[in-house]
This record gives structure tokens, C-alpha cells and sequence, in this order.
């Protein structure tokens, strides 16, 4: 189970987390998505990793070394929340215009641009990357089989 900490809408955070089921294993995770203007998310790119330009999504994960392993809160105690009982697990920042623009250009709806967003900075959290081509397939093939159960395939 994953609880979020967002600006987008609840009926679409349950979808999300439900979809979500089974990307990792163990404990109860707690993330944070946000959809900011370009100003902001270029803010963030040049203070966080020195690039300062737009883009599209920027993933902060909270632990390191959790890919394909179970989680576990007694390996995580720094990133307890413990309001919530739940593992800290990063935060997402997506730019809501170039979404928009994203959407248009690839001829799909915004809501199917946005959850695609989320859930790759949501996987980039985990430990999932796209640097060398075999990580590039198995992070696609995750990205899809959870846009499939949130009935957003690439179609919409």
C-alpha cells in the first residue's frame, strides 16, 4: 500500500495507489506528488542537479539500494513517518504545462500524461532507472503494466 501527500485529486491518488500494488515488496510506503508551474520545477532542476532548465517530471527518492529488494522498516528507521506508520519514500515533482504540452504532442488525454508521470518518478523512487537500454525495458514494461491497471494505456 502506498498513501500520497499530493495536490492532485483523491479519486485519482486511490487509482493510483491501487495500481501501484505489487511494485515493490514489504512495508507500507508514503510518497509526496506535486504539480507545479515551469518557474518552480526549473527552480528546482538548477538548485537540486545543477541543470537549469524546464522538464517534465524530477524524482527525489528518500532511500537508496530498495530495487527488487523487500522493504523494511527497520532498515529505513531515517525515513519512518511515524504519523502515518509508513516508509517515506521520495517526492515527485511534475510540471503540469509541459505535461499539457506532453499530452497534446503525443495525442493522448493530460490525465494519461500525468499518471504516466507519476508513476515513473514513483518507479525512478523505487530504484528503477533508464540509463542503459536493459534498465530502459524493464522500467517501460513496469511503466505499462500499471498505466494498463489504472485503464490508462496508451491509447487514452
Amino acid at each position: 500500500m502506498i498513501v500520497f501527500d499530493s495536490d492532485l485529486p483523491k479519486e485519482g491518488l486511490a487509482r493510483l495507489a491501487r495500481a501501484m500494488k505489487g511494485a515493490w515488496k514489504g512495508a507500507k510506503l508514503s510518497a509526496e506528488i506535486w504539480l507545479v508551474s515551469e518557474e518552480e520545477i526549473r527552480a528546482v532542476n538548477a538548485r537540486e542537479r545543477g541543470i537549469d532548465r524546464v522538464t517534465d517530471v524530477l524524482s527525489f527518492p528518500a532511500m537508496d539500494g530498495i530495487k527488487g529488494r523487500r522493504i523494511r522498516k527497520k532498515e529505513h528507521r531515517d525515513c519512518l513517518d511515524m504519523e502515518q506508520g509508513t516508509l517515506y519514500l521520495g517526492s515527485i515533482v511534475i510540471c503540469e504545462k509541459r505535461a499539457r504540452e506532453q499530452a497534446e504532442e503525443y495525442g493522448h488525454s493530460f490525465e494519461r500524461e500525468l499518471y504516466y508521470l507519476a508513476v515513473h518518478g514513483l518507479l525512478h523512487c523505487l530504484g528503477y532507472d533508464h540509463e542503459r537500454e536493459e534498465d530502459r525495458r524493464e522500467m517501460r514494461e513496469k511503466e505499462e503494466k500499471i498505466m494498463r491497471r489504472l485503464d490508462l494505456g496508451r491509447e487514452q
